[in-house]
């Protein structure tokens, strides 16, 4: 089962959201420890929430993992093709605005989902 990490100030919507989408095995953890987990094999993915979507979300992420391993979503509106464009592409740590939540992880994990075959 893929294993998503969620951090950030909107974790707690992240993660209630994911597991409401199902399919997923969902830790709530901070940046620190999600960016360790990746880089050690030990989850796929994070989802990181900030008022912005760029700086906190994933700030720690980019300078452990390098910015090719991030996406940001920032505060505009995430489509299908922009989330399967990045995950195509090797991004496993992303970030998005609070105020996008609802958004932006269904259109992530439609995106994850078809990825891994899910």
């Amino acid at each position: 089962m893929t294993k998503i990490l969620v951090g950030g100030v909107g974790k707690v919507d992240v993660a209630k959201r994911l597991e409401e989408l199902g399919g997923f095995e969902v830790v709530v953890t901070t940046d620190m420890d999600a960016a360790t987990r990746l880089m050690t094999g030990q989850a796929d993915y994070y989802i990181g929430t900030c008022h912005t979507g760029a700086g906190g979300s994933l700030g720690v992420l980019v300078g452990l993992l390098g910015a090719a391993k991030c996406h940001t979503f920032g505060r505009g509106q995430a489509t299908a093709a922009d989330a399967e464009t990045a995950v195509a592409d090797g991004k496993i740590a992303f970030g998005c605005s609070i105020d996008q939540v609802d958004q932006v992880v269904p259109v992530l994990a439609g995106a994850i989902r078809r990825r891994h075959g899910g």
